[in-house]
């Protein structure tokens, strides 16, 4: 029986917090056969971080930075109803900043990205206005929290783009980034609605912007799409100047599915793709694995982990990818219990389902 879109919901989000907790321990190995020697050929659950490591001192089934980051948008979202922007920012200045001291081995999960230590820099040591503070580091950081605002927003596309550019925009403003980050917020929206992940998806996240419902610009259809001769209409704010970002991940898709095309074992896509943190590493590297895995949320967001590199961001966009296509219940128990605040996050995201289930 295909998933609800409750299910397919909290798929999503607790998906994304076991990628970002399979990966505390293992995070950031550069050097895979160090990887190897400190965690074994195959890791595939929880572990601790080494104490010579990057999140030394946490426990295995905890979250980066990342998933409490996540958290805050989500309890957001659940008491406000929706997305209110000043009750976020609120929560940052007010739960999440005055943890942090502007190094990188420091505050909730054990360390700070570089995009949020900028963001801290400006707000708290400069004291300037939240729409002022955001910095140009290329990683997945605000991916790592808008996919809540996907889940939400599902049913209304052209409010989930919305959302998620201005909470974007928030720390992170290099429109590449940007476009990337949104596209991703879109993609995982459809798979919520209960859309396929398939080589049509850029297809009819392509129609929605020729509906004007997605702020992607777009000059390539035949017919009254095509602009005259002559300097194009200019952009409105908060429009990406082309639609790539949407075609991505087709493109990716069909290569997944394509016999002639075969990355073996599957974890080295972070090898073909990328092991950084940038999020034209990223994006790639999830789209395929949720795409090659879409019935197997555990290979999915395994092979994301064994891949080494920055793959924290890989299994938590993975795996929110691959928890909207088979719902809550393709997610294994023995990664849902041992899970920190697991219970509490599933009740969330049932509430956040039910409240995108709401809305036409």
């Amino acid at each position: 029986m295909a998933p609800t879109l409750e299910q397919r919901a909290q798929g999503a989000l607790i998906g994304a917090y076991v990628g970002d907790a399979l990966a505390l321990g293992p995070h950031w190995y550069y050097d895979l056969d160090a990887l190897r020697r400190d965690y074994g050929d195959w890791i595939d659950g929880y572990t601790d971080p080494r104490p010579d490591r990057y999140h030394a001192g946490l426990r295995a089934g905890q979250s980066g930075q990342a998933g409490f980051i996540l958290d805050l948008l989500a309890q957001s979202l659940d008491a406000c109803g929706g997305y209110d922007e000043a009750d976020f920012c609120r929560r940052l200045d007010e739960d999440f900043f005055p943890l942090l001291d502007g190094t990188p081995m420091n505050g909730p999960g054990g360390y700070t990205s570089q995009s949020i230590r900028e963001t801290w820099r400006l707000r708290v040591g400069q004291g300037l206005p939240w729409g002022r503070v955001a910095g140009l580091a290329d990683t997945t950081e605000a991916a790592e929290r808008i996919l809540a605002l996907a889940v939400r927003y599902a049913r209304q596309p052209a409010d989930l783009a919305r959302h998620c550019a201005a909470n974007t925009a928030l720390t992170q403003r290099d429109t590449t980034v940007m476009a990337m980050t949104v596209a991703y917020g879109c993609v995982l929206g459809s798979l919520v609605r209960g859309e396929p992940l398939d080589a049509a998806t850029s297809d009819r996240l392509m129609a929605l912007v020729r509906s004007g419902a997605l702020p992607f610009h777009s000059v390539t259809s035949a017919g009254e799409d095509t602009p005259p001769p002559g300097p194009e209409a200019p952009r409105t704010a908060g429009q990406f100047p082309s639609p790539d970002a949407l075609l991505t991940v087709s493109g990716i898709l069909r290569a997944a599915r394509d016999p002639d095309i075969r990355i073996e074992p599957a974890w080295k896509a972070s090898l073909v793709y990328g092991m950084p943190c940038a999020v034209y590493h990223q994006f790639p590297a999830a789209y395929y694995l949720a795409g090659r895995f879409q019935d197997d949320f555990e290979s999915a967001v395994l092979h994301a982990v064994n891949g080494g590199g920055q793959n924290q961001a890989r299994a938590m966009l993975t795996g929110a990818l691959c928890g909207a296509i088979g719902g809550i219940q393709a997610i294994p128990a023995r990664f849902i219990e041992p899970l920190e605040h697991g219970a509490q996050r599933l009740e969330r995201a049932g509430r956040l389902a039910r409240q995108a289930a709401a809305q036409a």
